[in-house]
């Protein structure tokens, strides 16, 4: 008797369905779109790690999938959230916290030496392996569009219902306005006030920690001033943005996220319009004890590395192989996860993650 590769157990998700991708189709059945574009977003904040890879694999074969299954073109979108914070500081007198993100500390040109060097190959190579074409863009670009700022404002007149959902603990919504001579922002908002708003645009008033007191308008029209929204607040406008017609925007997430979109649905509620996008969240990787692995709480030392947790499930670039290698291995561990839903609605350790890649590299070649 042949050994399984994987077992899984059954779980209320994977019960009711034949294919992971099938969880997309109530939606694909009521809206019969012509395209379906899977969204997933990435902060650039140094080099890709295990969990990065299978979220942004996921989105290509989850397209594959969409287009074999029913026979509908489907395309991946990569957010590049350059609004990371690229350093933090505190405020000597307030001890506030102040950020800069990646755009104002490296500009646009230094963002897209970051994709480069990063993303583009890996992305280019997953197209070519799945026949899925992508499309790149980055917060800073999304952020400055009319349609997003309009959407922005129109949150603003919902602020009171939506404040709680976004910030549970305390209402104070994240909204960063960098200061307009040096980029920084005071990262949490506590000085940042919202003075006047309308269909027309918003006054916010801020608090640079170096160049004091300044005053920005936010309009649909303008670009300017940057408009830098904490991440459940980023995720509920950017879902809100209206589909090309006859196009199904779909929300590739880590596993991790599936308790956030709670609040962020909480928020959907208590606006006008259409609800959430549909969304899939995909397996997370996790030590020993459970918790998500961290890669930067291995780096700055404050957990030691889980049980077969090798130097490449850390950092992407660390895979002793090429690029086409590395894609090749992320499409087969993934496709194995998509084979059977119990199998893709779960969770792996760094060490099950690393037999099941070992079984795979001393596998014998097929003829």
């Amino acid at each position: 008797m042949t050994t399984p590769l994987l077992v899984s157990p059954n779980n209320v998700t994977a019960n009711c369905m034949a294919r992971a991708v099938d969880l997309i189709r109530p939606r694909i059945q009521a809206t019969k779109p012509e395209n379906v574009v899977f969204s997933v977003g990435t902060q650039i904040n140094g080099t890709p790690h295990l969990g990065t890879s299978l979220v942004q694999t996921a989105a290509f074969l989850l397209a594959r999938a969409v287009r074999r299954n029913f026979g509908i073109d489907a395309t991946v979108r990569f957010g590049a959230l350059d609004n990371a914070p690229h350093e933090i500081r505190l405020d000597p007198e307030t001890h506030h916290a102040y950020q800069i993100t990646y755009f104002h500390a490296l500009g646009a040109d230094g963002v897209a030496d970051m994709i480069g060097k990063y993303y583009r190959g890996f992305f280019d190579s997953l197209a070519d392996a799945t026949g899925i074409d992508y499309e790149v863009h980055t917060y800073t670009q999304q952020q400055a569009d009319p349609a997003y700022r309009l959407g922005f404002l129109a949150t603003l007149e919902r602020l009171e219902q939506i404040r709680w959902a976004l910030a549970p603990s305390h209402g104070i919504v994240h909204v960063r306005l960098p200061c307009p001579t040096c980029g920084w922002a005071e990262k949490r908002a506590e000085r940042t006030r919202l003075d006047i708003h309308g269909s027309g645009g918003a006054v916010f008033t801020a608090v640079c920690t170096d160049h004091g007191p300044y005053e920005v308008l936010v309009t649909p029209d303008r670009p300017e001033p940057y408009l830098d929204l904490a991440t459940l607040y980023r995720n509920l406008v950017k879902e809100r943005l209206p589909s090309p017609p006859r196009t199904l925007n779909v929300m590739v997430k880590g596993g991790d996220w599936a308790y956030g979109c709670q609040l962020v649905d909480e928020a959907f509620a208590a606006l006008p319009g259409p609800g959430a996008p549909p969304r899939l969240f995909t397996p997370m990787v996790l030590t020993d004890t459970g918790a998500k692995l961290s890669k930067s709480l291995i780096r700055e030392g404050t957990v030691p590395p889980p049980p077969g947790a090798r130097p490449w499930m850390l950092d992407a670039t660390a895979w002793d192989g090429s690029v086409d290698d590395y894609v090749d291995a992320m499409v087969w561990l993934v496709g194995v996860m998509l084979a059977d839903p119990k199998h893709f609605y779960r969770s792996y350790t760094t060490q099950e993650i690393d037999r099941l890649m070992t079984r795979h590299t001393t596998a014998p070649a097929q003829p």
